[in-house]
């Protein structure tokens, strides 16, 4: 495999979504699997990522860090994949992006972790409210097959993992989003590589290279 571009990840981390996207622009990779714990605290990890983290990419000499930036770098450096619109279109796609990033993981994360903010503090969060951020994601699947446009993006790559995450592990209390036409449309879509298989962000990848330089078939 090449080491030209490298994604360091962990089965179980969003690096899936960066393997997502890597597969959609089709361009041969190879994986590194970091350990938590002390690997991903290792004073060699740390040059990558001093937040001591994964997902990150290493593209050449440039490192990207946190799975929305990575999304938008690799449209970007990976133009012909098509998954970016032309910067005079960008408007959604920019938007849902990092409504994702922001508000939806945010939102979702407090509700996890018990700490959804009352009426009088929720002036002082990003986003408010988790009924006010996805009654607004529900909102915007249901309008278009695809969040920022008439084609697939890396909106939809990072949208949709979120989506899917969520519907697998019941952070959705209310409508099911699954029912929505833009959510049902990415989470089925055939992978843009050529494998024939059906995207799913939590599936096992291939040609990792475990710590010990051996390869597997499974992770993220």
């Amino acid at each position: 495999m090449p080491d030209s571009l490298v994604l360091y990840s962990n089965p179980m981390s969003r690096g899936r979504i960066a393997r997502w996207m890597l597969e959609e622009i089709g361009t041969p990779y190879r994986t590194e699997v970091i350990g938590y714990g002390p690997a991903m605290k290792s004073a060699e990890f740390l040059t990558i990522n001093p937040m001591g983290k994964v997902p990150a990419i290493r593209h050449g000499t440039t490192i990207v860090t946190e799975c929305a930036a990575i999304c938008a770098y690799l449209a970007d450096a990976f133009p012909e994949a098509d998954l970016a619109p032309p910067l005079a279109s960008r408007g959604a796609y920019y938007r849902w992006l990092f409504f994702a990033a922001g508000p939806l993981e945010a939102a979702v994360t407090d509700r996890d972790l018990g700490m959804e903010p009352n009426i009088e503090q929720q002036a002082r969060v990003g986003y408010g409210s988790i009924e006010t951020v996805l009654e607004t994601l529900e909102q915007a699947v249901s309008v278009s097959e695809y969040i920022a446009g008439a084609h697939f993006s890396a909106a939809d790559v990072y949208l949709g993992s979120h989506i899917g995450w969520g519907m697998q592990f019941g952070s959705w209390s209310h409508a099911p989003l699954s029912s929505t036409t833009g959510s049902a449309s990415v989470t089925a879509r055939p992978i843009g590589a050529p494998t024939g298989s059906t995207i799913r962000p939590w599936l096992p990848s291939r040609n990792i290279r475990q710590p010990d330089g051996s390869r597997s078939l499974s992770g993220s």
